[in-house]
């Protein structure tokens, strides 16, 4: 009798180590793997796309540098009479406030993409609400219009940030399509990544003024079009409010 309860203690001390240590190699951070254990999620996400039964996406331009290209990306997009959202980081905005308003006449949606570009997790509080604020105050200065989505750069963020655009009404907003244009990727190469890769509610990551941005851009609304994609901007696609997001930045309607 008393080896029986020892042999039960043993084996009950045994599939917990076994427990934890699959959830070290899951995730050697601990963090996702403990949350999907113990049912619970302290770190907080953006939204990197939506759950949608409906055939439609979102477009994003990032503008950060350069903006030659800017006229011919909002001729295309008016030319597929779709709508998309820029992205503008401040610097952006002093340098070529001309650009802003024309992507702002042309009817596409305008959103913050911090004052000066910084990788976000590594300044203060203060440091981030200075970058938003100014963000948001150049944007308004321009069209006269509230900014209502952000986009980190580098895709970088923290709980720090999050919080700290949930205080000034921003969603956080990142992507779960990423064109690589960045990379001096082909027009062709884009489209592919993009057909790989999209599904309903997705969003699109691109930049203004990329090397073959424009190429890429027309066959990327060309073939999503040929798909039945309804195609528009981040604001078309992500809710404003009554929603949830679940580990994997996926949003819900509540």
């Amino acid at each position: 009798m008393h080896f029986f309860v020892i042999k039960s203690k043993t084996i009950k001390i045994l599939t917990i180590m076994t427990i934890v240590c699959l959830l070290l190699c899951i995730g050697f951070n601990g963090r996702a793997s403990a949350e999907v254990f113990f049912g619970y999620s302290t770190r907080k996400v953006p939204v990197y796309c939506v759950d949608t039964t409906q055939k439609q996406v979102a477009i994003s331009f990032d503008s950060a540098w350069g903006a030659e290209k800017t006229e011919g990306i909002l001729d295309l997009l008016k030319e597929y009479d779709v709508s998309a959202t820029f992205f503008l980081v401040g610097i952006w905005v002093d340098e070529y406030p001309e650009k802003v308003r024309a992507i702002d006449e042309a009817g596409m949606e305008i959103a913050c993409h911090s004052d000066t570009h910084p990788d976000m997790t590594k300044i203060s509080a203060e440091q981030i609400k200075t970058e938003l604020e100014e963000n948001v105050s150049k944007i308004k200065s321009v069209t006269g219009k509230d900014v209502k989505f952000f986009r980190p750069p580098f895709g970088a963020y923290n709980n720090l940030l999050i919080d700290s655009c949930e205080q000034m009404n921003l969603i956080p907003v990142q992507w779960d399509v990423d064109t690589l244009d960045w990379k001096g990727l082909s027009g062709a190469e884009m489209t592919n990544r993009v057909l790989s890769k999209v599904k309903n509610g997705s969003i699109i990551l691109m930049h203004n003024n990329s090397e073959n941005i424009l190429d890429g851009l027309r066959m990327i609304l060309d073939r999503l079009t040929l798909k039945g994609y309804k195609i528009g901007s981040v604001g078309d696609l992500v809710y404003s409010d009554n929603y949830t997001i679940d580990r994997n930045g996926v949003q819900h309607a509540s």
